[in-house]
């Protein structure tokens, strides 16, 4: 019986009648409580937990497993007490360990408890006005830390948050009180400092710098507003509760002690940089969405308050869940408008991204008749609203959208997009479809994906072509025969009779550089390993593990390096993706470095492609990603070390002592004193510590070479990052447009740069856009389902893209830009610097002000 009361909490608020179920939760919660009362005196600990841990991992189910907590409060007052008192403690850890998704969802627990009479109504009260004076506190001057804001601004979202859950009862029962509550509210929102910053919005407009734009927690408290005003009715949150008040209200509500909030940080300095590096460990720690991220028209997406994705591990979990919300509407556009919202959250989304492809798939295969059509609709949107949208956002959206359609046998209506074919090469529109169609080659091969395209065969132009290798010293009868060509022949047999890395170098040495140089050398060396293990990955690495002294020794600097990753564009330029893959594989291999790789992606070759190719990026990601994952291992690893060694000395001196124990008990044999233990047992005693010595000094070594790696990992990281910024601040110098005379900067994204869509099917599926969260006025559609464009030029498009991948490098790497401001300050951002390059480098430091500050 035991697993069928389990079963019967885990699927209870299940059955949605919009898909197919039963709306009676009145019987199904009665036939639970029977269940549970039957079962209570054999499993009362296991179900204690079992509704604590139900409560956390299904959130939109919490009033349900409230009015279950309050019929068992009718009978046993102690279990019930026991889960307020043990709630309290769950709550009081989360705020000191600062677990914020357990903060949410405790206090939403507490309104469900709260609307079964298990909780007082006045102690609510009293945690939300703790919380609001911890709030206030950190924002005052002189008593907390105005940069911890986002702690503050948390602390506020999830009593606000909690409403829809508990603010009918609470109005109800504590009207005065719960006035007071809503008036510190209104308090905490004037004297807070407003965020408005288009760095962190999914959509690039100059619209993000209007004042009138409202941050998050304004946008949600002027929700809460309009929902005080309408009687707090929310349809999404279930009301299980109203069946059962008549018994209910005859239970003994408990009081829930009051909480303590951790003390607000105090700034250590006035320094306004270390200000700003406080204020971005407290976005770290408390990540916020600016803005909602707006797809649909509000008349599909329904406006509620929506919790999802509580469990990253199981995505069929969480497709479940979500499938069988007990709500009496259906919510398809606000599901895929969340889970899009979430996917495209910057700087990072909750979860990897992968994590929402999943998710998405097993949503169309749950609800086939309705979600896929409402994500064809999605995608429509934001493909509308493509040249507008964030750099960073716009390769998540490629990599989701080429993975998923990879899991429908690459179903796409093409055709409604062929129109991008005669579009200007840099439109983003016609970029955005080029990448896909890439991505999907990858994912699949070049005639599949063209068989995919047949109903739209303009768009052929766009595929990439046919990959294969480039091999310069291929051997073709009728072709002239070179030295190259003999060359590369030569070192081929070599390899095939598995002669040592140091036979072909010696070979190299003297039979090439003496007569045709280094740079030739390198040609014919590079080309013939690449051209034998360009059968497959497998076979790219071994010839790298084998012979990768080879490439090392003929490229000692960065000069020979930059030449290598020519020769392998050279060798792999039908193949964007073994490009990318070769040149990773080499940095991870010591061959190339990455200051080298920087250079290379900033040679004029590469910078033409900026635009229109997300080739150059994925190599400049891959390099710089790679970088600082290698600290962050070798710090995971010296931690590991430094609690090794911890544990080898007291294994070291315990073993010593114990042998030093043994050697000091003695005993007199014909008048001299001579050990009494046995000698086989020192022996034993010795070998032990000496053991435990050895694995002491093994263990100090292996932490002083990892921190001495570490010390060169961070000297390289920072070269790195100057490097980096230089190269953007000198391509991006060079081209954007100049300030005017009248110190106005120039507007960049003075129109649209897709022409006119004019040919697209008028009686294609067209999205009707909100003109909230960056909607473009001058790109919206017509009665006649046709955009009215503007024509940017391309190298206004070239510095939109070259600016957002900036912005994108600030917010990823935001925590190492700040180890190393002044630095940047004094070697890179000085002199007249364009003042677009300055605001998207700092993007990702601090979030600015309406006023516009940055630091």
């Amino acid at each position: 019986m035991s697993a069928g009361w389990r079963t019967l909490l885990l699927r209870i608020g299940d059955r949605c009648p919009e898909y197919g179920g039963s709306a009676d939760h009145k019987e199904h919660i009665e036939t639970c409580y029977g269940v549970l009362c039957r079962e209570y005196e054999h499993s009362k600990d296991a179900m204690f937990e079992f509704l604590l841990q139900c409560a956390d991992q299904l959130p939109h189910k919490i009033p349900f497993f409230g009015v279950l907590i309050g019929l068992i409060n009718l009978e046993n007052e102690d279990f019930s007490k026991g889960i307020v008192d043990t709630t309290h403690a769950n709550l009081q850890d989360a705020l000191h360990n600062e677990n914020r998704d357990r903060i949410r969802i405790l206090l939403r627990f507490l309104c469900g408890l709260m609307c079964s009479k298990v909780v007082l109504p006045n102690s609510i009260i009293e945690t939300f006005e703790a919380l609001l004076s911890s709030a206030a506190t950190i924002l005052d001057e002189e008593t907390g830390n105005p940069s911890w804001q986002p702690r503050a601004d948390f602390y506020v979202y999830c009593i606000l948050a909690s409403l829809p859950w508990g603010g009918s009862e609470l109005f109800e029962q504590v009207p005065d009180e719960f006035e007071r509550v809503l008036v510190g509210i209104q308090s905490y929102i004037s004297i807070r400092r407003h965020f408005d910053d288009i760095a962190f919005s999914v959509f690039e407009t100059d619209e993000g710098n209007s004042p009138n734009k409202k941050d998050f927690i304004e946008d949600l408290w002027e929700r809460i507003q309009v929902l005080s005003r309408n009687g707090w009715k929310v349809k999404s949150v279930p009301k299980p509760h109203l069946s059962f008040e008549a018994q209910l209200v005859a239970g003994v509500s408990h009081r829930f002690s009051p909480i303590s909030c951790p003390p607000p940080t105090i700034s250590q300095s006035s320094s306004e940089i270390v200000k700003g590096q406080e204020k971005h460990e407290a976005d770290l720690k408390y990540p916020q969405r600016l803005r909602r991220l707006h797809i649909f028209p509000t008349n599909k997406a329904e406006d509620f308050i929506f919790s999802s994705f509580k469990n990253g591990d199981s995505r069929k979990e969480c497709a479940f869940y979500l499938v069988s919300l007990p709500v009496p509407f259906r919510y398809e556009y606000l599901m895929a408008e969340t889970i899009f919202s979430q996917l495209l959250l910057l700087p990072n989304p909750p979860f990897r991204p992968i994590y929402y492809t999943l998710v998405i798939i097993d949503l169309c295969k749950a609800l086939p008749g309705a979600f896929p059509s409402v994500v064809v609709g999605a995608v429509h949107a934001l493909f509308d609203r493509i040249s507008n949208m964030d750099m960073e956002c716009r390769t998540r959206l490629i990599l989701w959208f080429s993975h998923h359609l990879s899991n429908f046998q690459f179903i796409w209506p093409w055709q409604e997009w062929a129109y991008v074919k005669d579009l200007p090469k840099w439109a983003p529109q016609r970029v955005f479809v080029q990448e896909v169609l890439e991505r999907e080659i990858r994912l699949s091969y070049f005639d599949k994906i063209k068989q995919s395209i047949e109903d739209a065969v303009e768009l052929e132009e766009l595929l990439p072509p046919k990959a294969g290798p480039n091999f310069r010293y291929h051997s073709d009868e009728g072709k002239e025969s070179t030295d190259g060509h003999r060359l590369s022949k030569e070192l081929v047999a070599m390899v095939r009779g598995r002669k040592t890395q140091g036979d072909i170098i010696s070979w190299v040495d003297e039979k090439i550089i003496p007569v045709n140089g280094a740079k030739f050398a390198l040609d014919v060396v590079s080309q013939t390993l690449l051209d034998i293990g360009s059968k497959s990955f497998t076979h790219l690495i071994t010839v790298l593990e084998r012979y990768g002294q080879i490439i090392s020794k003929l490229c000692p600097n960065e000069e020979m390096q930059l030449l290598l990753m020519d020769e392998v564009s050279a060798y792999w330029k039908n193949s964007t993706q073994m490009i990318a893959i070769a040149i990773d594989r080499m940095m991870g291999y010591r061959l190339l470095s990455n200051l080298a790789i920087v250079k290379w992606v900033f040679s004029p070759a590469n910078v033409d492609q900026f635009h229109v190719s997300d080739r150059p990026w994925e190599i400049l990601r891959n390099a710089v990603s790679k970088t600082y994952n290698r600290i962050f291992d070798l710090r995971k690893e010296i931690q590991t070390l430094r609690k090794g060694l911890q544990a080898a000395k007291e294994a070291s001196e315990k073993a010593a002592r114990e042998l030093e124990e043994a050697k000091s008990i003695i005993e007199i044999v014909d008048g001299q004193p001579v050990p009494s233990e046995n000698p086989g047992r020192l022996r034993r005693l010795q070998a032990r510590a000496d053991k435990a010595k050895e694995g002491e000094v093994t263990t100090e070594e292996s932490l002083e070479a990892k921190e001495a790696l570490l010390a060169r990992g961070l000297e390289e990281s920072k070269e790195l990052l100057r490097l980096l910024f230089k190269s953007f601040v000198e391509v991006l110098t060079e081209r954007l447009p100049p300030i005017s005379a009248d110190g106005d900067v120039p507007n960049l994204r003075a129109g649209d740069p897709n022409v006119n869509s004019s040919a697209r099917d008028p009686e294609a599926t067209t999205m009707e856009i909100d003109n909230e969260n960056g909607g473009d006025n001058d790109s919206q559609l017509n009665g006649q389902n046709k955009k009215i464009s503007h024509n940017v030029g391309e190298l206004e498009q070239w510095c939109l893209c070259t600016l957002g991948y900036l912005k994108s490098f600030s917010r990823q790497y935001a925590t190492e830009i700040w180890s190393h401001i002044a630095m940047l300050d004094q070697e890179i951002f000085v002199g007249n610097i364009h003042p677009l390059i300055r605001k998207a480098a700092f993007s990702g430091l601090c979030r600015p002000t309406s006023e516009g500050s940055h630091l």
